[in-house]
């Protein structure tokens, strides 16, 4: 790190848990963000201020005017833009020293390729499919995976390592049988919800590159806005789940 560095990141490097080898290890970590809503544009926004070295993002959607709401790294003036090239804008005007790679194209077919270049994975799409898919990418791969999800007042996060013999992946938490795809297009969310569970993703993205605190791993957590009501439940590994039961 250089002179500007430790200047910049010094309210982090102060701190015992980080220190100068703790930001060492984000200034040279990359981070895959699917989606730039509600989520992604929080996480994304608070990554690359904390000083996480390449930001992967992917979205292929464009911004439009409901977005403006809650996915605050987009303004009006970016309607009709695609959400990679807004969010990439302000990411650099935020943190001119990282690597921001913007991907409009990301599919089952590449989604692993781009796994083999990233430390952690933020899950921030808002259907079942995908998510299904990103999950079991992930536990090929050997990727941590922070997942988020948000509708109307609620909220919900977790951290999945089920490639190691005792954590379970998403799918031990949801079959992919049963699921409905509500989401904010049909049922509405309170803007604040996607910045709390946004951020909560980003802090957890980087308690695990630094490997410190609580990182929610076979645990998760329950947000309830309406009530400001916070719960933790654990999540066992399912010994017949199709994706990561042990050989």
């Amino acid at each position: 790190m250089n002179d500007q560095d430790l200047l910049r990141y010094s309210r982090q490097i102060m701190l015992p848990e980080v220190g100068i080898e703790g930001q060492e290890a984000l200034l040279n970590s990359t981070m895959l963000l699917i989606g730039m809503g509600g989520l992604g544009a929080p996480s994304s926004m608070y990554l690359a201020a904390a000083g996480v070295g390449h930001l992967i993002i992917a979205d292929f959607d464009r911004v439009e005017l409901s977005n403006l709401q809650r996915q605050v790294i987009h303004h009006t003036s970016d309607i009709n833009k695609l959400k990679v090239d807004s969010a990439k804008e302000k990411l650099l005007k935020i943190n001119p020293n990282i690597k921001v790679t913007t991907i409009t194209d990301l599919n089952e077919n590449n989604l692993a390729d781009w796994l083999n270049k990233v430390d952690v994975v933020l899950d921030g799409t808002d259907n079942f499919e995908t998510r299904f898919k990103i999950n079991e990418l992930c536990v090929q791969e050997r990727v941590p995976l922070v997942s988020a999800a948000v509708i109307r007042f609620e909220g919900q996060i977790s951290v999945f390592k089920g490639y190691e013999i005792d954590q379970p992946c998403y799918q031990c938490l949801y079959s992919p049988d049963g699921n409905s795809d509500e989401n904010c297009t049909s049922n509405g969310i309170l803007a604040p919800v996607s910045g709390m569970l946004g951020t909560m993703q980003a802090l957890q993205a980087l308690k695990v590159v630094i490997n410190i605190g609580e990182q929610l791993t076979g645990k998760l957590m329950l947000v309830d806005a309406l009530s400001f009501d916070f719960r933790t439940v654990k999540v066992n590994k399912d010994a017949n789940c199709s994706i990561c039961k042990p050989n």
